[in-house]
C-alpha cells in the first residue's frame, strides 16, 4: 500500500489549482476539460483499489478504508470565487459519489446477479422519481458493481433522461466503465 494512499491531498490540491487557473468559456466545451480529467483521475484511483482487493493485496476492511480516505479527500467543499467553477466541481463530486458507492458495494458484496447494469439504473431512476434517493443510490451502486465485473455500460441510453442525481451518478458509472476497460493515467496539470 502506498504511504499516501490511493489519492493524496496533494494530488487533489494540484487539480484545484488547475481549476483556479482555468478560463471557463461557455462557447468552448474544452474549457471544462480539466473537470472531466479530474473525474477520470479519481475514478482510476478507485479502480486501483478494486484491483488490489481482487488480487488479495487488500482485505475487505482495508479496501473499504481506502475508499473512505479517497472520499474524504475528494468531497471537500471548495470555493473559487466563481459560481460556474463551483457548480462544475459539485457536479464532478456528485458523479464521484456514484463511483465511490459502486466500489464500496463491489468490495463489500461482490457483483450482483447477471442483470445488465442498465436495468439497475432504470430502477434507480424509478426510485428517484419516488423521492427515494437512498434506494436510487443503492441501485446505482449495484449497477456500478456490475460495471466493475463486466466493464460494459451504455450510458448513452440515458442521454434523454431528465436531469437529477441519478443522471450525475450515471456519469460516474460511465467514467468507471472507461477506467475498468483500459485505465490510463491522467497527468495532473502542472506536472513536468
Amino acid at each position: 500500500m502506498e504511504d499516501e494512499g490511493y489519492y493524496s491531498q496533494e494530488r487533489w490540491e494540484n487539480w484545484m489549482e488547475s481549476i483556479r487557473e482555468t478560463e471557463l468559456d461557455p462557447e468552448d466545451d474544452d474549457s471544462a476539460l480539466t473537470f472531466f480529467n479530474l473525474q477520470d483521475d479519481v475514478t482510476i484511483a478507485c479502480t486501483k483499489i478494486v484491483d488490489d482487493f481482487d488480487d488479495g493485496a487488500l482485505a475487505e476492511d482495508e479496501a473499504l478504508e481506502e475508499v473512505q480516505e479517497v472520499r474524504e479527500v475528494v468531497m471537500q467543499e471548495m470555493e473559487f470565487g466563481d459560481e460556474d467553477k463551483e457548480m462544475l466541481l459539485e457536479g464532478v463530486q456528485t458523479s464521484l459519489i456514484g463511483v465511490l458507492s459502486s466500489v464500496e458495494n463491489y468490495v463489500a458484496n461482490g457483483s450482483p446477479e447477471e442483470a445488465p447494469p442498465e436495468e439497475y439504473v432504470e430502477e434507480a431512476f424509478d426510485a428517484e422519481e419516488h423521492d427515494d434517493l437512498d434506494s436510487a443510490l443503492g441501485m446505482v451502486a449495484e449497477a456500478g458493481a456490475r460495471v466493475i465485473e463486466e466493464a460494459e455500460f451504455d450510458a448513452d441510453r440515458f442521454d434523454e433522461v431528465e436531469y437529477g442525481f441519478v443522471v450525475e451518478w450515471v456519469n460516474g458509472l460511465d467514467s468507471l466503465a472507461d477506467a475498468v476497460q483500459g485505465p490510463e493515467t491522467i497527468e495532473e496539470e502542472g506536472e513536468d
